[in-house]
């Protein structure tokens, strides 16, 4: 029996190991650093956006605030002045009835508007007025303040009202204050008054006389005077 000859054996030598990775990027070389870098800082951007965004918006805002026009607002009524707008010299008021005939004649030295109140100020003041009975009544001031129709007058500084009745005794009141309402014919004062009508006189610490009824009331205290002047 016959042996058969050994197959022939074929010796290589031993080779590196090689790693193999599936599915994955290969391995950065010497020269990829630099190209790695890109993904992560798309990858930073990508989740600060949002914030970014919102600070951007509130930026823009801010500066369409600051730098908004104003509107101008539209021109009120002009400011309610204090001062004079007027001022008049050696002037003279008077005011008519109904029927045509004078019924109250004001003039002085000065006279001064202020437009805030309506308001008259008339330096050496003289009134003439007269009565729906014929009465005249004369007064005079240093100083008076009256209306913007000159329908009340507040006289001020040496007052005096000198009211003639045709057929009556003359009536005198004096005082630093009386306030007239030319239209209903009152007269009032809170200060001490002098009251003369003819041969009686009075002093009181007030007073509040309705001339149309021909009636005065004197405050107190009041002091009384008959057949003289006080």
């Amino acid at each position: 029996m016959t042996r058969s000859a050994a197959p022939p054996e074929l010796h290589l030598p031993d080779l590196p190991e090689v790693s193999v990775t599936l599915g994955g990027a290969p391995p950065a070389g010497p020269g990829q650093p630099r190209q790695a870098l890109l993904p992560r800082l798309l990858h930073v951007l990508s989740s600060y956006l949002p914030l970014l965004l919102m600070g951007l918006l509130a930026l823009s805002t801010w500066w369409l605030v600051k730098n908004t026009p104003v509107p101008v607002e539209p021109a009120g009524a002009a400011a309610v002045r204090s001062e004079p707008d007027y001022t008049m010299h050696g002037f003279a008021i008077t005011r008519f009835a109904a029927d045509g005939q004078v019924r109250v004649h004001i003039e002085g030295e000065h006279m001064r508007h202020y437009p805030d109140t309506d308001r008259l100020e008339i330096d050496n003041v003289r009134i003439r007025a007269l009565g729906q009975d014929g009465r005249v009544t004369l007064a005079s001031a240093k100083r008076a303040l009256a209306n913007g129709d000159a329908t009340e007058v507040q006289l001020h500084g040496g007052a005096r009202l000198q009211a003639q009745v045709p057929g009556q005794p003359e009536l005198q009141v004096q005082s630093e204050f009386l306030h007239a309402f030319l239209d209903t014919e009152q007269l009032r004062t809170h200060l001490p008054v002098t009251v003369q009508r003819g041969a009686n006189s009075a002093r009181a610490g007030g007073l509040h006389a309705d001339l149309l009824n021909r009636q005065v009331n004197l405050g107190a205290p009041v002091r009384l005077v008959w057949g003289q002047k006080p």
